[in-house]
């Protein structure tokens, strides 16, 4: 057996943070793995497959909306409004007669300091910049395997990062109205661009990006509008989860089914406490495990058999239960 597999993942979290803390000029340590690209690679690889152990963020994901970059913005800097960060991605929705979407997307592991500075000053994280999350893609395909139930209704997407859930709405469902919203400005730009570059694919789907804050006041334009509240993976921050839980119940629509659809993992006790301050706002909800036989059966693979390609995989980290909240 590896013995490397019964390391702790915070212990590998603190030899990444040595690391990273130690002066560049100081000598190779055979005890120490984490060392500068340039003047250690060797010692860089081995940082590098720690990383890939233990990061939350994977290349490959569920899968289940397959995609491939198409255009790299990093060896161009003629399209407008990209950066040298960007690239643009072609999604295939795995339904006959559905368009592509094309959406623009950061493609490199790295964070500015102007990211912290924004999130500081609106009081937001900047994990909806970094990729789209495998909640996100499960999201997508979760909406296109029950596509009646958007048919005609007003949605919002919360905390959408690049949005491929909402995305996938207004390109395939036929909704009366999709807003894809965020809190981070930066990725609302992200969003109107791609918005922009896909409206032939939209129909006579009205679709908006929005920046919205969950504990913003003035939201009276927007009160009780919405059909369907969707998001993914919303619920880790803590300190979020009363301003989340309010948004959602001022923005359900009062008439009729309304509800959200939530695909987020339990991350330790983060989703519990959610459902608990849900609870307490008088919202109801309903939690499913096993909801969809293609999501299950990847799961059960990255649990299994197929382990080398998502090496970091935890059931309680990264497998997105499927919440239904109602007012």
């Amino acid at each position: 057996m590896d013995n490397r597999t019964n390391e702790k993942a915070s212990s590998l979290r603190w030899k990444i943070l040595r690391g990273a803390l130690l002066p560049r000029s100081s000598p190779p340590d055979p005890g120490n793995p984490i060392f500068t690209h340039v003047e250690f690679p060797r010692f860089n690889e081995q940082s590098q497959t720690i990383i890939k152990r233990i990061s939350r963020r994977t290349v490959q994901g569920f899968n289940l909306i397959p995609s491939h970059v198409i255009d790299d913005a990093r060896d161009s800097s003629k399209r407008d409004g990209s950066s040298a960060r960007d690239a643009r991605v072609c999604y295939t929705l795995p339904i006959p007669g559905a368009p592509q979407l094309f959406l623009t997307q950061r493609v490199d592991n790295r964070a500015d300091l102007s990211d912290f500075e924004i999130g500081n000053r609106y009081n937001i994280d900047n994990t909806g910049l970094v990729c789209n999350w495998p909640s996100e893609d499960v999201l997508a395909h979760y909406c296109l395997s029950h596509a009646d139930i958007f048919r005609s209704k007003k949605v919002i997407e919360l905390g959408s990062g690049y949005g491929l859930g909402g995305f996938v709405i207004a390109a395939a469902m036929e909704a009366s109205e999709v807003v894809i919203s965020d809190g981070n400005p930066q990725v609302v730009d992200y969003t109107q661009r791609n918005i922009e570059a896909n409206s032939g694919a939209f129909g006579d789907t009205v679709v908006k990006s929005m920046t919205l804050h969950w504990n913003q006041e003035d939201t009276s334009n927007v009160a009780g509008a919405f059909d369907i509240i969707i998001a993914s993976d919303c619920t880790f921050f803590k300190d979020f989860h009363r301003d989340l839980a309010r948004i959602v119940k001022h923005l359900l629509s009062k008439a009729g089914s309304a509800e959200a659809i939530f695909l987020s993992p339990k991350r330790g006790n983060s989703l519990d406490l959610f459902l608990e301050v849900a609870k307490e706002n008088g919202l109801h909800f309903s939690v499913t495990e096993n909801y969809d036989k293609e999501v299950w059966k990847r799961h059960e693979g990255f649990l299994n058999e197929d382990r080398d390609s998502w090496p970091s995989y935890e059931k309680g980290h990264s497998y997105p239960l499927l919440i239904r909240i109602t007012l």
